[in-house]
């Protein structure tokens, strides 16, 4: 059964001279770690001594003597997270080189040769599986990064994805390392500290002779799995249903990886589709299941989709015809991918723009009524103007609803769902489409009166995110349409560079500098400050440096520069900055007073 077992450090697992590399099935299971992983091997990797141990894997000998290669039967999460940490060291390496140092050319041009196998498909030492474009990314990053011979153009979607945010986690983390040294000798070294503890690190690898003793291993060893997903049994069940309708298995498959390659590996985003996708047809869905002695029953299938039912719902459309559901979901799935990852240079998307907004303040739960108008965009007579007037309005709504926390969530699917029976059931099209769009998202607003009263409370406290689209969208009027994105651009974590900043700090102790020029200098005032206005609208602002301005004085937080002399603080340029900006101190009274016109400001901005 077994054949081979050892205890290896990486250095052998990723061995630069060794001629075989670890091949992914494609039956494996997607590429699945996160921060929670990734943060955890980092951490147990720097924290500990050389030599620590990271766990196994399990592979099967396979090809020949002129092309082996380890086929991976447990492992691939391990495999591949390390090779991304590789490469972010690489990356951080070649930022740093020492000239006519031998150790450092040794190492930097060892570590690219442990990633790399001149006999493996894709020329790297790790050959991903091609579930949700895993393989794809992989050479996509590896081709970028300069460990790679070639590159395509990445998708819009690449730097969302799992293989690219793992390796921008480690190569965010590396920089937060040699950020604490200065000198480009001490951060090499630093570096070069990290890689000896990664190659060092021990994994065991167990080789077997055939894929039945690497299952009955694998059950042995793991007692405690990843359970399957809905999703992943809908996968085996088109498996299981493909020759009996007369389709190939591998055709199949193809379609379901092109599906899924839409959706991104995010399983959120897999699964709201399908819910979003039977909530929007569901008309149309329903009608092969509604029995002619019965004709009570509108919706056999179900009212609507949840997370319960999503499963026994496809399970009956994949069995009744399969190739029209991989037809008709495969479609949909592109149209999805266009809504849900709009690029602004995307010329091929008229919508991005406003797409990308309606993102931003978090309006995912409409997606469903525009999947339904763009895959019936011509039936229903409806052009690009009016579609694009369509998404700004639900921008503008979620505004209003994100705001006043009203209708409830739980109400926001039948909303939109009794928008599509109303487009259906009276036949409208063209203009009527966005009139009785309007009409309805307009009557399950709270009146204007309620939306400024909210406004002008502790919006931070109440909203965050949607505080920090108001703040945004205050801030982007009067920028170019070149740069008024980055305001949502994001690091490998996921965090926002520019952060919504307090300029009467939040905190519980307040500083005394602060107590001095908010309250004069009496304590019990600047509490009673502190609760009743420091996240009010005025009081807030955005910074790309948020933590390194904390709790400094007034004049330091707009004083504020970066080791470039560039100003990090009020005098960065943003136009809601530009009143703090030019003033001395600050006030209750300025809290007040800026408050009434950025709510001013809003009320305009986002009349309904």
């Amino acid at each position: 059964m077994i054949q081979h077992v050892d205890k290896y450090p990486i250095y052998s697992i990723f061995d630069r001279d060794a001629k075989f590399y670890y091949f992914i099935p494609k039956y494996q299971r997607a590429y699945t770690w996160g921060y929670s992983e990734w943060a955890n091997l980092f951490d147990d990797l720097y924290e500990n001594s050389e030599g620590y141990f990271i766990g196994s894997i399990i592979c099967i000998n396979q090809g020949d003597s002129i092309q082996p290669f380890l086929e991976v039967i447990d492992g691939q999460q391990r495999l591949t997270t390390i090779s991304l940490l590789l490469a972010a060291v690489h990356t951080q390496l070649s930022r740093y080189p020492l000239d006519n140092d031998e150790d450092y050319e040794d190492t930097t041009s060892s570590l690219k040769r442990s990633l790399r196998c001149k006999t493996s498909p894709n020329q790297m030492r790790l050959v991903p599986q091609i579930q949700e474009s895993n393989l794809e990314d992989y050479n996509q990053l590896m081709g970028e990064v300069g460990l790679r011979n070639n590159s395509t153009q990445r998708k819009p979607y690449f730097p969302i994805r799992k293989i690219y945010r793992c390796y921008n986690y480690f190569l965010e983390r590396l920089t937060g390392l040699i950020d604490e040294v200065e000198g480009k000798e001490a951060k090499t070294n630093i570096l070069l500290g990290i890689y000896e503890k990664v190659k060092s690190a021990m994994v065991v690898k167990i080789e077997v002779s055939s894929h039945a003793d690497a299952y009955v291993l694998f059950e042995s060893l793991n007692n405690r799995g990843t359970p399957l997903t809905a999703i992943d049994l809908m996968k085996n069940l088109i498996m299981a249903k493909a020759e009996g309708a007369g389709l190939s298995t591998n055709d199949c498959f193809e379609q379901w990886r092109r599906l899924l390659d839409n959706l991104s590996d995010n399983y959120q985003t897999q699964e709201r589709f399908f819910r979003q996708n039977y909530n929007a047809f569901r008309n149309i869905l329903n009608i092969p299941f509604i029995k002619d002695d019965d004709k009570r029953t509108k919706y056999p299938l179900g009212v609507v989709a949840t997370k319960s039912n999503m499963l026994s719902i496809y399970e009956r459309i994949i069995k009744r015809d399969l190739k029209s559901f991989l037809d008709e979901i495969t479609l949909c799935g592109s149209i999805y991918s266009k809504i849900v990852f709009p690029q602004k240079s995307d010329m091929d998307n008229p919508y991005s723009a406003n797409l990308l907004d309606l993102q931003h303040i978090q309006g995912a739960p409409s997606y469903m009524l525009l999947i339904y108008l763009l895959r019936y965009k011509t039936e229903l007579n409806l052009n690009d103007k009016t579609i694009n007037n369509i998404v700004a309005f639900l921008s503008k709504f979620f505004v209003h609803r994100n705001v006043t926390d009203f209708p409830n969530t739980r109400d926001l699917a039948k909303l939109f769902m009794d928008i599509i029976s109303n487009i259906e059931d009276n036949d409208l099209k063209g203009e009527q489409i966005f009139e009785i769009t309007t009409e309805i998202l307009k009557q399950n607003c709270r009146d204007d009166s309620v939306f400024e009263e909210k406004l002008r409370g502790n919006l931070y406290k109440e909203n965050v995110d949607a505080t920090r689209y108001l703040l945004c969208s205050l801030a982007e009027k009067t920028m170019t349409n070149e740069s008024n994105n980055t305001l949502w651009d994001r690091y490998g974590s996921g965090n926002y560079i520019w952060t919504i900043e307090h300029i009467f700090p939040e905190g519980e102790n307040i500083p005394q500098d602060w107590v001095d020029m908010i309250a004069d200098g009496d304590k019990e005032k600047a509490k009673e400050y502190l609760y009743e206005y420091t996240h009010k609208l005025g009081n807030l602002t955005m910074t790309g440096y948020n933590s390194s301005l904390s709790n400094y004085s007034f004049e330091k937080k707009r004083d504020r520069v970066d080791k470039q002399g560039n100003y990090i603080g009020y005098k960065n340029n943003l136009s809601i900055n530009v009143d703090i900006a030019n003033k001395d101190r600050w006030t209750i009274q300025d809290i007040i007073d800026r408050t009434d016109k950025l709510v001013k400001q809003l009320l305009v901005i986002f009349q309904l």
